[in-house]
């Protein structure tokens, strides 16, 4: 599938390099009339937005996301399996080279949700250390911590 109609299909990208000339006319002029250009580099999309604050860009009369419209067409294709990973952290930033595929494991831990947040803990919230002999893995991804979960157990009558 193809981004654009052969009307509208800018040139080839040059392989893995990221465009960082802003204007470049490998994206239409449609897509920079809602494009700025930022201190510290990122390109901010000023259209419309998703409810995450990720552009929003109409191609083939279907709304994709800005940034992967502009990383496609200014670098190429998406590895499959992966996704873009806003360097700059900043949502509505269309810079292809503000962006970078990574797998969803590594673009979360970067991020500043609770994944990440919880990743960087080394100690449970009663002090305990998340230890390789102290830590039990949960199928949901979630990390226990051994001591507390005896503790708990035999509290409760609970053989482990």
């Amino acid at each position: 599938m193809t981004l654009f109609d052969l009307a509208e299909a800018p040139a080839a990208p040059a392989a893995g390099r990221p465009s960082t000339v802003f204007g470049d006319p490998q994206l239409p002029e449609r897509f920079w009339n809602k494009v700025t250009e930022a201190q510290g580099g990122c390109w901010l999309w000023s259209a419309e937005t998703d409810r995450d604050g990720y552009g929003r860009f109409k191609v083939n009369g279907v709304k994709q996301a800005a940034h992967h419209v502009a990383y496609q067409l200014l670098v190429g294709p998406i590895p499959s399996g992966l996704q873009l990973d806003h360097l700059c952290r900043v949502r509505n930033c269309v810079q292809p080279a503000h962006l970078e595929p990574v797998t969803n494991r590594v673009n979360a831990l970067r991020g500043r949700g609770p994944t990440a947040v919880n990743a960087t803990k080394t100690h449970c919230p009663q002090g305990h250390p998340y230890s390789p002999e102290n830590t039990r893995e949960r199928p949901c991804v979630r990390r226990m911590c051994r001591t507390c979960d005896r503790a708990r157990k035999r509290k409760h009558g609970a053989a482990e």
